[in-house]
């Protein structure tokens, strides 16, 4: 009997929040994730009340972090002391900032979002949880990697994942180029000079390709990183348009073509669009 894996998008601050506890609270046996930011005691708390039931909880956590390492080490030192065990991202080159989950090699998480209050309440971000096993599997094969300090091997490499920067730029730009009739971006970060240039031949190509950027967000404050292209296959995770992110940071991003998640995203960008419409301001249409 085939398996069909079933994709849930979260894009308000309630769902976003709500998927994050829900992947943690389903975990009966491991969970992996990476940490880049949380201070969300609702997640915390939900860390260790699986700790408290048996779960074996493994986190990779960046060793840098603006602003934020006396938060990281009070973080660390909480969980420690509740029985995770925990790795920090070693590479002095590479700067950490991917957020996933994978539990009981059943169920995946990955977001754009820190797991903190301010991007649980007010910022526009995208969560999407997959019960894909072959993703999952990459996961527990790039989370090994990263926490053993070497390169992910073949294990880590998954049509769905766009991981950096080893395939980032590679991989985003063929998804950019395939686009026939639009292509949708959500990113407060988009300044790589190629990825510009892609969009802006996509759009003489005669491809629609609209940009929301740092004040296209409605009432919440830009951080998420969403592409949509030609309305059917979306993108979602921590990886903007910026040379930085696609050339040196671990960024994880995956993609999705499940319909109901896809309508969501497209109805959600409708609706900045709207509220765009509404404003007294230039083209809203391939504004980079």
């Amino acid at each position: 009997m085939t398996v069909v894996a079933t994709d849930r998008i979260a894009i308000t601050p309630e769902e976003r929040r709500a998927a994050i506890i829900d992947v943690i609270a389903s975990a009966r046996s491991r969970l992996i994730l990476s940490l880049f930011r949380c201070d969300d005691f609702d997640v915390l708390d939900a860390l260790v009340a699986a700790l408290a039931r048996g779960v074996q909880i493994e986190a990779l956590m960046t060793d840098r972090a603006k602003g934020g390492r006396k938060r990281l080490d009070q973080i660390t030192k909480m969980l420690a002391s509740s029985g995770a065990r925990l790795s920090r991202y070693s590479d002095r080159v590479v700067k950490y900032h991917a957020k996933y989950i994978a539990a009981d090699q059943r169920l995946a998480l990955v977001g754009s979002a820190n797991w903190t209050r301010k991007c649980l309440d007010r910022t526009c971000d995208f969560i999407l949880t997959t019960s894909d096993r072959g993703v999952v599997r990459a996961l527990e094969q790039l989370f090994a990697a990263d926490c053993a300090g070497r390169p992910p091997g073949a294990g880590a490499n998954h049509d769905r994942l766009v991981i950096g920067p080893e395939h980032a730029r590679e991989r985003l730009t063929a998804i950019l180029r395939s686009a026939r009739r639009s292509i949708d971006v959500v990113d407060p970060k988009l300044t790589d000079p190629d990825m510009r240039n892609l969009l802006a031949e996509r759009r003489d190509a005669g491809v629609r390709v609209t940009c929301h950027g740092r004040h296209d967000v409605g009432d919440l404050s830009a951080h998420g990183k969403l592409i949509v292209v030609d309305g059917r296959t979306a993108v979602i995770g921590s990886l903007s348009l910026s040379a930085l992110h696609l050339g040196f940071r671990r960024e994880l991003a995956i993609s999705t073509t499940d319909r109901r998640v896809v309508g969501a995203l497209n109805g959600f960008l409708a609706g900045l669009d709207h509220a765009l419409s509404r404003r007294p301001s230039p083209s809203r249409t391939a504004r980079d």
